[in-house]
């Protein structure tokens, strides 16, 4: 949602996608208060979630809340704008996404237990759930790139040419060769492979 910064301002051709202005003076108003809470989030005095759930809870009477909103509508027009005229943000944050889901989809997918859903109903008994869920795909994912990086080397001395560009269609999601239900059982006698030294990424002139 755009929002005009004056009701007189018309824009060509995208003036549609505008709705309400902005109100500049709630800002000026309130804006020393708001920068008081924006130094104490940064000094660490108070947390920003500890913030939004105290405007919230009293949203109807704080005007803070409110210039805050009207501060949120300028920020997000401003992004949206540039979102809109730059083709390689769009590009960027499409590709950003992408690997969001691919990681979010892979988590999941280790988070097999209970049709992977969380059923504590404490805060920081879900926070810690997220946390081991996160730190087994890290595990598995370091166990991929170290085994795909072995292959990958073991081509490259056979003369396979490794630039970017291949490395561009590679991802450490892959469960195949995972298996979710077997046995996990620890021998603390077995040897820790090193890992393999890495290999040298060519760029693409030197590709060619």
């Amino acid at each position: 949602m755009f929002h005009r910064p004056d009701s007189d301002k018309k824009f060509a051709h995208i003036d549609g996608l505008f709705t309400d202005d902005i109100n500049w003076q709630m800002i000026e108003t309130h804006l020393p208060d708001m920068l008081r809470v924006a130094i104490s989030i940064k000094l660490g005095k108070i947390s920003a979630s500890a913030i939004l759930r105290r405007l919230g809870t009293y949203s109807r009477k704080n005007k803070l809340y409110f210039a805050f909103k009207e501060l949120g509508k300028v920020v997000r027009t401003m992004f949206l704008l540039k979102y809109v005229g730059d083709v390689e943000l769009r590009g960027l944050i499409h590709a950003e996404t992408n690997k969001s889901e691919q990681f979010n989809g892979f988590a999941k997918k280790l988070f097999f237990g209970g049709e992977g859903e969380i059923a504590e109903n404490l805060r920081h008994e879900q926070r810690k759930v997220i946390k081991y869920n996160h730190l087994v795909a890290n595990m598995v994912i370091l166990h991929n790139v170290v085994g795909m990086s072995r292959v990958l080397k073991q081509l490259q001395a056979e003369g396979a040419l490794i630039n970017q560009e291949v490395l561009a269609g590679l991802a450490p999601y892959r469960m195949e060769h995972i298996n979710r239900f077997g046995d996990y059982v620890l021998d603390f006698r077995r040897k820790v492979e090193v890992l393999a030294d890495g290999f040298r990424i060519l760029e693409a002139e030197s590709a060619a």
